[in-house]
Order: structure tokens, then sequence, then C-alpha cells
């Protein structure tokens, strides 16, 4: 085990540690949201032009989707990688190959220019990058964790989960300002180039501090207590003797992903099939609802820790459960206090703030990044792809279809905190097998 104790205090190296990561993953959230903002406009400039505006507006949905087919691979094999060769080589490959891979889109031709080869090369970098984002994902929280001492691990874990959404600020912020500053033949001619090359350089911002940032001493440890002869089988040892922990975690990101998919991405474009309000206020609220729902993650994992989770998650997905079905009742009655109602239901989804600190600690050191990635980017995958179609199809008949998906995936959360309540003890970080 980590010589330091785990109710040490934080050092300076490990808060400057927790300020890159939360910086990287502000801006990875930015680079994988892009196109869910221009969807249309990039799938114009490497689709044929004399089709459809439907078959444009799915087409541009693809290339959203895409990146959550890559993300299991992604998460699955660079996983694999960051189990034996150590969590800082491939958090550095991770921001590189993001970095590279969005300036080349960046570079690339249209189709009207070169084209089938432009979609072709357009749709492989948006696989490569997808693949680098699902490793970085679970890389984050993993890497904070195994650097501060135990106590704060769920701290620092809703941190980095905090400032995922602060990516989803700057987006809104950053493409109300594009729309904004130029026209639409201008975004169509040039201006849609701009978001990635501004995304490339800020992935590749924290690079300049790389030098003060050391390899996860919990994998260092494991590495230094290794015989020479040690040969390294993360998938065998997951699916070994982790099965239980494997299924589990995939149930855990199902609700995170279901609250980010739902009330940070979905829910206005849901609102808007049913429900009529000013859009300026509409939109104010919305970016209010993720502020306060960056308070509520931060909130959730200073009261939480490895003995009073199952409490905490099982009342926090109460108060979701209700203020979600009462932000629809609300709309239906009015909607005149949305501004409170979206601060309320953003600062109770802020709930999954506290998950990732669990996850982490179902899986031994040895096989840490290969479980955690295998669950978030599976479960993400799922999700991802079918979330948006579905609900999107049954809000079309049910308003309230958000409200009651998201109060189901609240009772899975009542059942899983009623579970762990009731376990004797949480798995130690620093654990291994």
């Amino acid at each position: 085990m980590p010589s330091r104790s785990q109710y040490a205090l934080m050092s300076s190296r490990d808060r400057n540690t927790v300020m890159f990561i939360c910086f990287s993953s502000a801006v990875a959230f930015f680079d994988f949201l892009i196109y869910l903002y221009i969807s249309d406009i990039v799938a114009a400039a490497f689709f044929p032009a004399n089709i459809d505006p439907t078959i444009t507006k799915i087409q541009g949905l693809g290339l959203f989707t895409i990146g959550y087919f890559a993300r299991p691979i992604g998460g699955i094999v660079f996983g694999r990688y960051g189990d034996i060769k150590g969590r800082k080589p491939i958090l550095l490959i991770s921001i590189l190959v993001t970095a590279l891979s969005l300036l080349a889109m960046a570079s690339l031709p249209t189709y009207a220019q070169w084209g089938l080869i432009a979609p072709i090369l357009f749709i492989t970098l948006r696989f490569i990058q997808g693949m680098a984002f699902g490793i970085y994902v679970p890389l984050a929280w993993i890497f904070v964790a195994e650097h501060v001492p135990r106590l704060y691990s769920s701290v620092v874990c809703s941190y980095v989960s905090a400032s995922f959404y602060v990516g989803v600020l700057f987006s809104n912020a950053f493409f109300l300002w594009l729309t904004s500053a130029m026209t639409t033949a201008q975004l169509a001619d040039y201006g849609w180039r701009l978001p990635f090359f501004i995304a490339a350089a800020l992935s590749l911002m924290p690079l300049l501090a790389w030098r003060w940032i050391d390899e996860s001493p919990f994998f260092l440890e494991m590495k230094n207590s290794q015989p020479n002869d040690y040969v390294a089988k993360p998938f065998r040892l997951l699916f070994k003797h982790c099965k239980h922990s494997l299924f589990i975690g995939m149930i855990l990101t199902l609700i995170v992903s279901s609250v980010t998919t739902v009330v940070v991405l979905l829910l206005p474009d849901l609102i808007e099939m049913h429900f009529t309000l000013d859009s300026d206020l509409f939109g104010f609220s919305h970016s209010l609802g993720i502020i306060f729902m960056i308070l509520g993650c931060i909130f959730y994992g200073i009261i939480s820790n490895h003995q009073n989770f199952g409490k905490i998650l099982t009342i926090g997905s109460i108060l979701l459960i209700v203020q979600m079905l009462a932000f629809f009742y609300h709309l239906q009655l009015s909607g005149d206090y949305i501004l409170i109602m979206y601060a309320l239901l953003g600062f109770c989804a802020g709930i999954i703030g506290m998950i990732p600190a669990i996850i982490l600690q179902l899986f031994p050191t040895n096989v840490r990044l290969t479980g955690m990635a295998f669950c978030y980017n599976i479960a993400y995958g799922i999700v991802g792809v079918l979330v948006p179609f579905g609900l999107g199809y049954a809000t079309l008949y049910v308003a309230f279809s958000p409200a009651l998906y998201i109060a189901f995936i609240g009772f899975i959360g009542i059942i899983m905190g009623i579970y762990f309540y009731n376990l004797p003890e949480a798995k130690k970080i620093d654990q291994i097998i």
C-alpha cells in the first residue's frame, strides 16, 4: 500500500494534479460536444448537398453517435495498456490523440473538394477521437483518486465530474457567440473549422504543466511489489475475479450516463416538443441548471464517502425523482418559475457527482482502469445511442416521458443506495488481485 496515510492532507502537488485534470476534463467535454452544436453544418460540408434536409440532419447526428461507438473500443484497448504500463503514459496519449485528431478535422477538405474521401477521413478521425475520449473520462477519475489520500477520493472525483459540466457550460457560451458572430453562410464556408482549431489548442495547453505531473503512487507501489517475472493480464483477472463488480459498475454508470444525457443534453429539445417558453429565458434557465448541477456534484462529493455512500445515494435519488416530476408538472401548469425549477433540478441531478468514486473502488489497482473503462463506455455507449432516439420518439406522444425515464433511473439509484448501505465495508482503493 502507498506509504502515505489515507488520512493525510492533500499536498500542493496533489492540488496541482487535480487542477490539471479538471481543466483537461472541461476541455475534453468541449471537444466531444462540438458535433452536437454544429452537426448540420458539418454534415453539409462532408456529404452531398443535393439531398433531403432530413437526411442531412440524420447524417449530422450519425457523426455524433460514431463517437459513442468508438468509446468502448478505446476504453478497452487503452485501459488495458494503462493497467500494464501506467496511468501517466496513457493520459499523454489520450490528450495528444484528441488534439491531433481535432487539428486534422479542422484542416480537412470538404466533400466539394475531395468527394467521398472527405467524409471517410472525417469519420475515421471522429472515430479515433472517440476512442481517446473513451479512455480519458475514467482515467481522469482514477488519476486524481490515486494521487490524493483516500479521505479525499470522493471529493476530487466530484471535482472532475463537475469540470465536465463546466465544459458543457463553456460549449453553450462559445457556440452562442459563434452563431451570433457569423452568418449561416460564413459558418458553412469556413466558420465550422474554428471550434476544432480552438479545441485542439485548448487540448494541448495542459501539457505546458506536464513536467509537474507524476505517475499514480498506487500504480508505482503495485509495480514495485510485483516479481520480475510477473505477466500482467488485466482482462483475464477482470473477468475471472470481478464479474460482480463489472455488473455493479455498469448499473452505476447507467445512472450517470442517463442523467447527463437527458438533463444536460436532451432536455431543452424534448421540452420544446410540447411546451412553449420564451427562448432567451429558457436558454438562460438551462445554463443556470448546469451551474447548479456543478454545485450539486461538488456538494454530494463532499458529504459522501465509502461509509455513508448508500444513505446519500438513496436520499439523493429520491430528491431527483421528486424534483424531475415537479419540474414537468410545473411546465404543464405555467412555466412561470422555470429559473427556480431548473436550478433545483440541476442541483438534484448533481447526485451523479459522487458515483465515480464508488465505481473505481469496485476494482483493484491492477485492473482498475480496464474495469472502469469497460463499465463506463459500454453503458454510456448504449445510453448515448438508444436514449436520444427512444426518448425523442416517446416524447412525441407523452410529454412526461423524460420525467418518467429519470424517475425510473432514480428508482435504480435507490436500489443501489440500499445495496451499498447494507454492505459491511466498501472495497479499499489500494487492493490488488
